[in-house]
C-alpha cells in the first residue's frame, strides 16, 4: 500500500468530516471564505499543548478580526477534549471558544502529516496548516513535541500572507519590525531590463533588484 502523499503548500486542504468539540465538520467546505489556522498538538491533558490552547484561546478575537478561525486537532476522543477543555475552564479560568477535532483513529493526522513516526508513533507533532478562503494551504509550520508554538509568530504570518495577497507585495523579514526597511513591503522582482530601470526612479531601492516602498 502507497504511502499518503503530505499536504504541500499551494495543495488543495485534504477534505475530511469529523466530530468536534463543537459538532460535526466538514473541512475545509464548511469555512469556505474564511482564512483558518488548523492546528494539532500531541494530547489533551499535557502541559504544553494547555500553555498553546490557553494562548490561542486568549487571541481568538484577534484572529477573528483578521477573517480567520481556528481549529485544533489530537488523537484523542471528542470525551476527552470536553473533559479537558473543562479542566482549562476551571482550573485557569479560560473558555476555549473554537472546535476541537477528534481523531482518535488517527486518519485526519495521516491525512495532513500530522503523525511522523519518528517523532511519535502515537500522537501528531504540533503542526499548524494556514488556509487561505479559497482552501489552499499558505503555509506550515512544524514544532517538535517538546517546544511550545509561538501564536504571535502566528498572527503575524497570517498578517502578512493578507498583505502581500491585497498589495501583491513581498514582506521581509520580521516585517513589520525589519531592520533594514522596517515595515515597508518588497516590491516584486523585475521581468526585463526596462522594467528594472523604471524601478528605479519608481521606488526607492538599494539596487534594482532590492526595491521597497510604504503600504
Amino acid at each position: 500500500m502507497s504511502e499518503l502523499r503530505i499536504p504541500m503548500i499551494g495543495d488543495k486542504a485534504p477534505e475530511f468530516e469529523a466530530q468536534t468539540t463543537k459538532g460535526p465538520v466538514k473541512f475545509p467546505k464548511d469555512y469556505e471564505g474564511k482564512w483558518v489556522i488548523f492546528f494539532s498538538h500531541p494530547a489533551d491533558f499535557t502541559p504544553v499543548c494547555t500553555t498553546e490552547f490557553v494562548s490561542f484561546a486568549k487571541n481568538y478575537e484577534r484572529f477573528k478580526e483578521l477573517g480567520a478561525e481556528l481549529l485544533g486537532l489530537s488523537i484523542d476522543q471528542v470525551f476527552s477534549h470536553m473533559k479537558w477543555t473543562e479542566w482549562i475552564k476551571d482550573k485557569l479560568g479560560v473558555e476555549i471558544p473554537f472546535p476541537i477535532v477528534a481523531d482518535n483513529t488517527g486518519k485526519v493526522g495521516r491525512l495532513y502529516g500530522m503523525l511522523q513516526p519518528e517523532a511519535s508513533e502515537s500522537q501528531t507533532i504540533r503542526a499548524v496548516f494556514v488556509v487561505d478562503p479559497k482552501g489552499v494551504i499558505r503555509a506550515i509550520l512544524y514544532y517538535p513535541l517538546n517546544v511550545g508554538r509561538n501564536v504571535e509568530e502566528i498572527l503575524r504570518l497570517l498578517k502578512a500572507l493578507q498583505t502581500s495577497d491585497a498589495e501583491g507585495v513581498a514582506l521581509p523579514a520580521n516585517w513589520p519590525n525589519n531592520e533594514i526597511i522596517g515595515d515597508e513591503a518588497i516590491v516584486p522582482p523585475p521581468t526585463s531590463e526596462a522594467e528594472a530601470k523604471e524601478r528605479l526612479e519608481k521606488y526607492e531601492c538599494f539596487d534594482w533588484w532590492f526595491c521597497h516602498r510604504k503600504l
